[in-house]
């Protein structure tokens, strides 16, 4: 078991409808070593990769960019969930649908700072059913930009995400991936991994 599993089975919650609760550590309150460790494992994973960017969604997925960019040494840009009045210019636009919050929404990446010279590598919380991931690739690939891999914190391994980007032929990384969950028993049943 990882250290990520570990913290999991320790500190998670399964509710009803296949939802884990990981708002005391991971995307409510943050846990800021386990956020650097989490970054210097995608570091370790995705190493030998030409990473120039690491590219995410807001908002739970900012401090695991922030985590794995700062292990890189490169920018973290994200994908903001609605335009503001400081966005200028052209942007790219994907739109996305939410298992969590159970709706869609277009996100948006300024045209300034993604384009054809960037490798990038994506980081996200959760994957579930990979809508978030497929609208930040459709984002790479209209800029132009390569992208080199893609790295989850959780993976909810009994849903179709996982599946489907790897499928589509990308790296993916999953530091932790949930096979079942028992909401009655609060059992989890992850993965093994090598």
């Amino acid at each position: 078991m990882n250290f990520l599993e570990e913290r999991i089975v320790r500190d998670g919650i399964v509710k009803p409808g296949n939802v884990l609760k990981v708002d005391s550590f991971l995307n409510h309150q943050m846990d800021i070593a386990l956020m650097n460790e989490i970054g210097m494992e995608f570091h370790r994973r995705f190493a030998h990769k030409p990473i120039t960017k690491v590219l995410t969604i807001e908002a739970s997925g900012i401090a695991i960019g922030y985590a794995a960019a700062n292990a890189f040494k490169v920018p973290l840009v994200f994908a903001k969930k609605s335009k503001s009045i400081n966005i200028e210019g052209d942007m790219y636009v994907a739109e996305v649908e939410s298992f969590t919050h159970k709706n869609r929404n277009q996100v948006i990446v300024s045209k300034k700072f993604l384009g054809p010279e960037d490798h990038l590598l994506i980081v996200d919380d959760f994957l579930a059913n990979g809508c978030a991931l497929q609208g930040l690739i459709s984002i790479s690939e209209s800029a132009g930009a390569t992208v080199e891999g893609l790295g989850i914190a959780i993976e909810k391994g009994f849903q179709i995400g996982g599946r489907v980007i790897r499928n589509l032929g990308y790296h993916l990384e999953s530091l932790a991936i949930v096979d079942a969950m028992d909401a009655e028993t609060g059992t989890i049943t992850f993965r093994p991994q090598v």
